[in-house]
């Protein structure tokens, strides 16, 4: 698993380097790290109570809104960078925004869908694995639901309009 190299008294040795595998796994336990990170920072913010997700859809706290604003300030931020710089992803390819033609209504049904499970559940997609790992074993039937939607849209996708 390395490649040999001369040393200073002339014998060889073996220098370890990552080969795809060990790179790979390298790359999950990131995302995994990723996860955990995201899942904490969840839970302390509280954007994973319900509670708080009532209060928004009650107009009751700026609390969500703020957090919510918040993540579309650094998207943006960071999409201005992206095409500022012309960053690259880690495998060194060009990051690219291709521009859509707007088909207003998938966005609509789209987000009232997303909206009506969001309100329905108390749980935005992104913080079910958090709120499981919370302890909160009803959320099990959430990610099932939310694995069976994203299974039936790639089912019926191409038939939607684009």
């Amino acid at each position: 698993m390395g490649r040999p190299v001369a040393i200073h008294d002339c014998t060889e040795t073996t220098v370890p380097h990552l080969d795809a595998r060990e790179s790979s796994s390298l790359r999950y336990l990131a995302y995994l790290l990723s996860g955990i990170l995201f899942g904490f920072v969840a839970i302390r913010s509280e954007i994973i109570s319900w509670y708080r997700i009532q209060e928004m859809f009650r107009f009751q706290s700026f609390h969500m809104y703020g957090i919510i604003g918040s993540a579309v300030l650094v998207a943006a931020l960071s999409v201005w960078l992206i095409k500022t710089f012309k960053l690259k992803t880690f495998a060194g390819e060009p990051i690219s925004f291709e521009a859509k033609a707007p088909t207003y209504i998938r966005y609509i049904v789209g987000g009232s869908l997303f909206g009506l499970g969001w309100a329905l559940t108390g749980a935005c997609p992104g913080p079910i694995l958090a709120l499981i790992g919370a302890g909160l074993p009803a959320f099990i039937l959430v990610f099932l639901g939310a694995v069976l939607g994203t299974y039936v849209y790639g089912l019926v996708r191409n038939k939607l309009p684009h």
